[in-house]
């Protein structure tokens, strides 16, 4: 029987305010998690500063060793946006306003100023490209192959996320479970290790805590197989406990 095919993306993070620390980024959590459920694995995140050349050269590197690009940031009206433009030069294709994205950006803002020449840099694609919508704040998102350009602003780039529901190639979400114990990570390490090689297909992560005046781990089990991570949670909570370690109840 064939392996089947797992699914991949990154996340291109992109902007100045990021990389400074003036603003915390809340948008990888949300792509990882939408990902997740669409069965497909986020394996790396990069975060660039708003320069053209860094951009592409991060678009490039990356739509050709994931399935997915996802770009969040850089896409608004101001002259610092530059997204668009940015991977446009990666594709190696001009700059178009989009008639569809045009007229979206006219509706929504007819009782609201009208469209201004900043606001229509909101409908400005690479050529060639095809529009994600956002129900949210009417500038849509953009669909450049198998790269994805949304908003910095988490709820916009949730609403884009949402309206991509379903409509992309995945396999089976990754499911997990935390068994949580007052075991230091040095001391269980090859129980850890022992458990992950009995129960082939599963990933189990160690994140280590101080409660109370007492260390321990929640210990995270993963796998798209939801009855193989039962019964690897099962298994590692039996080995910890005859191991002596007191189970922690509170979980992440």
């Amino acid at each position: 029987m064939a392996e089947e095919k797992v699914w991949t993306a990154a996340l291109l993070v992109i902007g100045d305010e990021i990389l400074s620390g003036r603003t915390q980024d809340k948008n990888i959590s949300q792509v990882a998690v939408w990902l997740n459920v669409q069965g497909i694995r986020l394996e790396e995140v990069r975060v660039v500063p708003d320069h053209q050349a860094r951009i592409a050269d991060g678009v490039n590197a990356l739509r050709t060793a994931y399935d997915y690009v996802f770009t969040t940031g850089g896409i608004g009206p101001t002259h610092d946006d530059i997204t668009v433009d940015s991977i446009a030069a990666a594709f190696g294709v001009p700059v178009i306003v989009h008639p569809k994205a045009r007229q979206i950006l006219e509706d929504y803002y007819v009782t609201r100023g009208g469209v201004s020449e900043a606001r229509l840099r909101m409908a400005r694609v690479p050529e060639g490209a095809e529009l994600i919508p956002n129900p949210t704040s009417g500038a849509p998102g953009v669909k450049m192959e198998n790269v994805y350009i949304m908003a910095g602003v988490p709820s916009i780039a949730a609403a884009m996320l949402q309206a991509l529901d379903g409509k992309l190639e995945g396999g089976r979400p990754v499911l997990s479970a935390t068994v949580g114990a007052y075991a230091p990570e040095s001391d269980v390490a090859d129980l850890l290790r022992e458990t992950e090689e009995t129960h082939t297909g599963v990933a189990i992560g160690s994140y280590p805590f101080f409660k109370e005046g007492r260390y321990g781990a929640n210990f995270v089990v993963r796998s798209d197989d939801g009855d193989l991570v039962d019964r690897t949670s099962a298994d590692l909570q039996r080995r910890l406990s005859e191991a002596g370690y007191e189970p922690y109840p509170g979980g992440l």
